[in-house]
């Protein structure tokens, strides 16, 4: 199959899209297919890669790494002359429209991904005059008639199906397929050493979180659980591993807490060194209500480690109801608790963990969407 993927983020952007992107094309690119990628150009052209189908684009003022493409550009005879067989949107805005228009002029099917959930986040980046909550009543407005004009919307959870479900009830169809993960790449042999030694925490329990620092991934909370903890136990350390606009408020309050000796904040950290984290960390820890999956929840399981996680949509359901020891609440209190339980995990559930990551291989997740790919390719053809 030939597949044209449309994105709302691309390198030299990370995120949880363009990782999705990147190992999805990856996976189905190993399995014999050809995917295309079409995506805002970047700021700098050295970033530009070779093969990518850029737009014209601008910077996001809230979220400067991240680009829109809002100018009108027609990608039709790009897409016609390779002849791709479907086209399959990872945005939900300017590129999701785009996809759509092609997709109709060419007469093609377009599958939408839904991997993030919007309007949870509506309040950090959008800084309009207008209440919240109609903004959000109109933006559901616009992704219901996105959605259910779609011949087939992408899922990565049963929790994000069942809140879709509400908000566009006649979608024609809609399949639960997670992202996949390498767990070649993310394993339990691997050594971490190199990054305790880098920070100088080679004799303590390490906490580790791992990705973008936004307002909307609540890392409040997790500071002030571990607040708590770090007043119980003198060598644990909490590790934040990732650059984003909230990190110099994060900063300051962990001073606040009076925690600032206790948390490491990395920056950015380069691709290959990622595994490297994980392995280092006796724990993983998330209190994001935003997440649709939770990709480094599964990375951080692959290599065999503990998820404390708050209780709350995709990621009760990938850590999995069996550990209810590591699920908090928002509060604190609850907070600090699943962290110490996930700390105290015992050496034999470790395997169990891993095992419980390797249900999202890269290769399966591929395996149903081709799956899918065909069958609206051929209902297209009928």
């Amino acid at each position: 199959m030939r597949i044209a993927m449309f994105t709302e983020t691309y390198l030299p952007t990370r995120d949880g899209v363009v990782t999705s992107v990147l190992t999805t094309k990856r996976t189905l690119e190993e399995m014999g297919h050809e995917v295309y990628i079409f995506a805002p150009e970047p700021a700098d052209e050295k970033d530009k890669e070779s093969g990518v189908f850029y737009f014209k684009s601008i910077s996001f003022r809230k979220y400067p790494s991240y680009r829109i493409a809002p100018f009108p550009s027609d990608k039709c005879r790009i897409l016609r002359e390779l002849d791709v067989d479907l086209i399959h949107s990872h945005g939900l805005f300017y590129m999701a429209l785009r996809s759509m228009f092609a997709a109709r002029s060419l007469k093609k099917p377009v599958v939408i991904s839904f991997h993030t959930m919007v309007t949870d986040a509506a309040r950090y980046f959008l800084q309009i005059p207008i209440p919240e909550n109609v903004i959000n009543r109109l933006a559901w407005i616009y992704l219901r008639e996105l959605l259910e004009r779609a011949n087939a919307v992408v899922v990565p959870s049963h929790a994000i199906l069942e809140e879709l479900k509400q908000k566009a009830p006649t979608m024609k169809r809609v399949e639960v397929i997670p992202t996949g993960i390498d767990c070649s790449k993310f394993n339990p042999t691997l050594d971490g050493f190199f990054v305790r030694k880098k920070y100088g925490v080679e004799k303590n329990r390490i906490v580790l979180h791992l990705g973008r620092i936004s307002w909307e991934k609540n890392i409040d909370l997790v500071l002030r659980g571990f607040s708590i903890l770090a007043s119980k136990y003198d060598d644990v350390v909490l590790m934040i591993v990732g650059d984003g606009p909230a990190r110099s408020y994060y900063m300051k309050q962990a001073d606040d807490l009076r925690i600032a000796d206790r948390v490491i904040f990395t920056g950015f950290v380069p691709d290959d060194e990622i595994p490297l984290h994980y392995a280092a960390c006796d724990a993983f820890i998330t209190a994001s209500k935003f997440e649709t999956q939770g990709l480094v929840i599964l990375e951080a399981m692959a290599c065999g480690k503990p998820v404390a996680g708050i209780n709350y949509r995709a990621v009760a359901e990938i850590i999995g109801k069996e550990n209810p020891s590591c699920l908090f609440e928002e509060d604190p209190v609850s907070c600090a608790n699943a962290i110490e339980n996930a700390l105290n995990c015992k050496e034999e559930n470790r395997a169990l963990i891993r095992n419980r990551a390797t249900q999202f291989s890269a290769k399966d997740s591929a395996r149903k969407l081709c799956r899918l790919y065909d069958e609206l390719i051929k209902e297209m053809n009928e």
